[in-house]
């Protein structure tokens, strides 16, 4: 998410959710209840001045699966997410969340959702234990209760050994991980991660995918962004791309690659000639179904729209041009090609 998203902390759902008469031990015990939507959102407008952020936007994400909402900065993706939280009062449009309207003073309903923002939103004074209790406890009042839950978070990000450590002693990612335990020690139902392994090294961004997956496993709901695009694809069940405040698409990993003229990319390693002829080239181009083919020594590289023989007939046309080739590789369209035909940017540049 964007820049506003850096200000939210694990605790903030809930800054109005600590008011007095708030039920203790709400989120550890709340059920979803009927199976259904875990976020409805119907005809959403959010308006700076001049400027729509949000453009009469509906989604539904559906109890138990983790979604991905994907965009450009400035997409209105962050402002989305705020309204949903009411971090933001809308201008127009319905939103519920776990079967009830979402509302400012909707203080219980919110004990049941978890923040992790991009913006590590720990404090520097705490150990990792304190630091977990601190935000545990603008859910969970009772002390009894909310030790359990702070020791089982430990336990969930693998931080028992540094329980008593100060942040200024982890490394980035046992960083993330805290994070992720302030934001999930209550046992929220909906869970926002915004950008949870940006800039992690690999075995800790292994350990915070899986225990994503895990969370899921156990019932939550999530709304996930992120920049890596074989995230998205390794973890979301559905996926919503918005540009400029409205969806551009939405569906599964695999619905969305076909809604574009990408298909695979085929490298053909040339053995023989030292380089393919002109006419080889001309002849591969001349495929109904190849958008482009180029040289880049040593490879022949060719893009297809999508079809079901595109390397065979790649590979007949070569030997019929008495070309020898080596490794032949066939990559499937990705995501990120699906948000580049979509919104005509990369979303990794936009990350930059």
């Amino acid at each position: 998410m964007t820049a506003d998203a850096s200000s939210t902390s694990p605790g903030a759902a809930s800054s109005t959710a600590s008011a007095p008469g708030t039920t203790a031990g709400t989120a550890a015990t709340a059920s979803t209840g009927s199976v259904g939507s875990a976020v409805a959102v119907e005809g959403l407008v959010k308006r700076y001045g001049d400027l729509v952020a949000v453009d009469n936007l509906t989604l539904r994400i559906a109890s138990g699966e983790i979604f991905g909402l994907l965009g450009p900065n400035g997409s209105g993706k962050t402002t989305t997410i705020s309204c949903i939280l009411q971090l933001l009062t809308r201008d127009r449009g319905e939103i519920s969340v776990l079967g009830q309207p979402m509302r400012a003073t909707s203080y219980d309903l919110k004990r049941r959702i978890g923040i992790v923002p991009q913006e590590v939103a720990v404090f520097d004074e705490l150990t990792v234990r304190e630091n977990i209790d601190a935000f545990c406890a603008l859910y969970v009042p009772g002390r009894r209760q909310r030790r359990a839950l702070v020791e089982e978070a430990i336990d969930f990000v693998d931080l028992g050994r540094f329980a008593g450590f100060r942040p200024a002693r982890l490394s980035g990612g046992l960083l993330r991980r805290l994070n992720i335990a302030c934001g999930i020690a209550h046992r929220p139902e909906l869970i926002i991660l915004d950008e949870p392994t940006v800039a992690v090294d690999p075995q800790s961004r292994n350990a915070i995918l899986d225990g994503i997956r895990d969370l899921n496993r156990q019932g939550a709901t999530i709304i996930y962004t992120s920049h890596y695009m074989e995230e998205v694809e390794q973890l979301c069940t559905r996926i919503m791309i918005v540009d400029g405040g409205k969806e551009v698409a939405s569906g599964t990993t695999s619905e969305l690659k076909s809604m574009i003229g990408v298909g695979e990319r085929i490298r053909v390693e040339v053995v023989a000639p030292e380089a393919p002829g002109e006419e080889a080239l001309e002849q591969v181009r001349r495929l109904g179904h190849v958008r482009s083919a180029a040289w880049q020594a040593p490879e022949l590289l060719v893009e297809c729209a999508p079809g079901a023989h595109n390397l065979s007939d790649v590979m007949e046309v070569l030997a019929a041009q008495e070309v020898t080739c080596g490794r032949v590789t066939s990559e499937p369209p990705t995501l990120n090609d699906v948000f580049l035909e979509m919104t005509g940017r990369a979303l990794r540049d936009e990350a930059a």
